[in-house]
């Protein structure tokens, strides 16, 4: 028998271990992980007003390549529809040109590609399982109307939402997550295991709460038919 003071040293040790660990620990250790391979995307767009020159717009994108070369980023394409002057923001600090290299607009996908060498890669995960995880917590990192942030001098930072695996539909996973503008691009991963399953897309204008995500096994076959020679 246990002497009834060392099963409550062993009680509190831990009840004290337990209170150091969060059942979110993973989803900030996915977020840690993916977050120094999203870039911003600044770009500037034909303009609303006639009279004006020029609009500025934004986007997410991920490297998903790079090397001495420079670095491959993958985004939405109609999100640079029409853009030119493109410049990713690297880190929240370093900004660089880049250019396009692919586009698909079935797919609305799109591959840009900087001189910047070695940066941060996010790997690509799968979307054929995803049938069996409906309901499983997503997370999108991202910038979200970045330009607002900035008029109210707060700054640049790479933004996480999060919300819920809703379905797996055609040519799209339904998430119960509202994309905002300027997150368009940015990765869906599952919040618990880091792993990137679909590319922002687009939400409902008149049911907000639910976004799409274009499936990551479309992507990778996109990248493989145009990046072949970067592993793809």
């Amino acid at each position: 028998m246990i002497p009834r003071i060392t099963s409550l040293a062993v009680l509190i040790i831990i009840g004290l271990t337990a209170c150091g660990q969060h059942e979110d620990d993973a989803f900030v250790a996915s977020v840690r992980r993916l977050r120094p391979a999203v870039v911003l995307l600044s770009m500037k767009v034909p303009p609303d007003n006639k009279k004006d020159r020029y609009d500025d717009a934004y986007a997410t994108g991920f490297v998903v390549a790079s090397g001495g070369w420079g670095s491959d980023i993958l985004t939405v394409q109609h999100a640079i529809d029409g853009a030119w002057d493109l410049r990713i923001t690297i880190g929240n600090r370093w900004r660089a040109p880049a250019r396009v290299v692919a586009v698909n607009t079935d797919l609305d996908l799109a591959l840009l590609r900087t001189m910047r060498p070695h940066l941060p890669v996010i790997f690509l995960g799968s979307s054929s399982h995803l049938d069996d995880e409906l309901g499983r917590q997503v997370g999108l990192l991202g910038y979200p109307i970045p330009d607002e942030f900035d008029d109210e001098g707060l700054g640049l930072a790479t933004s996480l939402n999060a919300g819920r695996l809703s379905s797996v539909r055609k040519d799209a996973l339904e998430v119960m997550l509202s994309i905002v503008p300027g997150e368009s691009g940015g990765p869906v991963f599952i919040a618990d295991t880091g792993e990137v399953v679909g590319v922002a897309e687009s939400r409902f204008d008149d049911e907000r709460s639910i976004g799409f995500a274009l499936p990551i096994d479309d992507a990778k076959r996109f990248l493989h038919r145009v990046d072949a020679g970067h592993g793809f």
